[in-house]
């Protein structure tokens, strides 16, 4: 009799751990499969983006896909459980040609607004972050302080950009004469200007900050900053309800906080301040 009645408080104790088991990997689940549960469809976003823009979209040195616009991202994929983001990277120039043939659903990489993309594209509408462009150059020179020192020389820039797109305006405007380069990416207008190839580059503090922290060469800004816009998503005309959604959690995540501390981490200062 003994026997029998261990036994089944054995079986007693055995079912009660399952069912707490069971209880536990419930609590676990995420808004993504109680989603799915509740027989709603989780659709799935390719988000196209880049590996080669230090602390916005770039691998690090475990190979790892991070950065400011990456991790953001990844935030605003925790606020919509009706989505499901996969990122698909590629170089800067094929970006906008991925989204025109839809083989992405909308572009992570600091886009700023020009007319050539309004014309095509659609954007979200709550900025995420400031961009401010600068002449860049060499640290130990000391001849080009500001834009109207270019003249004649060269400068290096990543085709479609907005560094691309100003200092073709501003060339023919002013009649500057650089000689602009068009890269195949940021590592290769920085290698660009490391070997002496070209005299400048238009990019970011930030960016600079982060070239300064990891290589030997050294860069500066210089001057006034020639742009200082601000960034958005950019998706394609019709997609107006995911436009809609990325702006209600891009709003949740500034209340939060969490846009102002990627900020400070990967850029190395509060650039929201300026919204």
């Amino acid at each position: 009799m003994k026997k029998i009645t261990l036994l089944s408080c054995l079986l007693l104790l055995m079912l009660l751990l399952t069912a707490c088991a069971g209880t536990e990997k419930l609590e676990g689940d995420t808004s993504k499969n109680d989603t799915a549960q509740s027989g709603k469809k989780v659709q799935k976003i390719i988000v196209g983006t880049g590996t080669q823009f230090p602390n916005i979209c770039f691998l690090d040195d475990k190979g790892n896909l991070t950065g400011y616009d990456v991790e953001l991202v990844r935030a605003i994929d925790e606020k919509l459980p009706e989505y499901e983001f996969e990122f698909k990277t590629m170089e800067f120039s094929n970006l906008l040609l991925s989204l025109e043939t839809r083989k992405i659903d909308f572009v992570a990489h600091q886009m700023e607004v020009n007319n050539e993309r309004e014309e095509k594209f659609l954007f979200n509408k709550e900025p995420y972050n400031v961009f401010p462009l600068k002449v860049t150059v060499n640290a130990k020179n000391d001849d080009i302080q500001s834009i109207d020192d270019l003249k004649g020389k060269n400068v290096s820039v990543s085709p479609t950009s907005n560094s691309a797109v100003f200092i073709e305006k501003y060339n023919k405007e002013h009649d500057l004469g650089a000689n602009i380069i068009y890269s195949s990416g940021s590592v290769d207008v920085n290698n660009q200007l490391a070997t002496g190839r070209v005299d400048a580059i238009i990019t970011t503090p930030f960016a600079v900050k982060y070239y300064n922290e990891n290589n030997e060469a050294q860069q500066k800004v210089v001057g006034d900053a020639l742009l200082n816009s601000k960034v958005y998503f950019l998706l394609n005309k019709d997609e107006i309800t995911l436009q809609q959604r990325l702006d209600d959690a891009i709003r949740e995540l500034k209340e939060d906080g969490v846009i102002s501390e990627l900020s400070k981490k990967w850029l190395g200062d509060d650039y929201t301040v300026d919204f």
